[in-house]
């Protein structure tokens, strides 16, 4: 078996091969950790995948000139840890909080301690995402979510969904869409 650097490494480029972004897009993931070590969600977070996930994903984001943006828990409102330049260039709401492993999750804290100057946004819209656990990233994805399969199904335990975004299409059968 891989180790979770190497499956989340795998599913991020595979993930941006399908995607093709571009820079200056967002990368949204929501991440449990319980799920990854083979426990119910929200039940015994480990910050140390936590903080193997966050490095690889700033790292492989960064290469690109992509942003991150990591989902916190429930506790949080689902809000998002992000890099404030992010925030700012693209005008999302900033909320008041520091997540910590009981609210906010492990990821969202690792993130809080990665980034250079974190901040938390009510909500983003993000154009691909990475869902480990079933933690529900949908409502930080722009609206048209197409699923993108990978080789990757699991990230340690946990269920992996990967999904990248695309302009609606709109009309009706005149319409040209390229």
């Amino acid at each position: 078996m891989s180790s979770i650097r190497d499956q989340i490494k795998t599913a991020a480029c595979e993930l941006f091969e399908a995607a093709s972004p571009k820079e200056g897009q967002i990368l949204v993931v929501g991440c449990s950790t319980s799920e990854i070590i083979g426990k119910k969600i929200g039940s015994s977070g480990d910050i140390a995948p936590a903080d193997e996930i966050f490095g690889v994903l700033y790292e492989e984001t960064k290469k690109r000139g992509l942003y991150l943006a990591c989902q916190c828990c429930e506790h949080l409102n689902r809000a998002i840890v992000l890099e404030r330049e992010c925030l700012e260039k693209y005008g999302f709401t900033e909320v008041m909080a520091v997540p910590h492993e009981h609210a906010g999750g492990s990821f969202a804290t690792a993130a809080y301690r990665g980034f250079k100057e974190p901040c938390l946004a009510e909500t983003v819209k993000a154009d691909m995402g990475i869902d480990i656990g079933d933690t529900l990233i949908g409502m930080h994805l722009k609206r048209v979510a197409v699923p993108v399969r990978t080789s990757i199904k699991k990230i340690g335990e946990a269920n992996a969904v990967f999904a990248r975004t695309r302009p609606a299409y709109i009309g009706g059968p005149r319409a040209k869409y390229e």
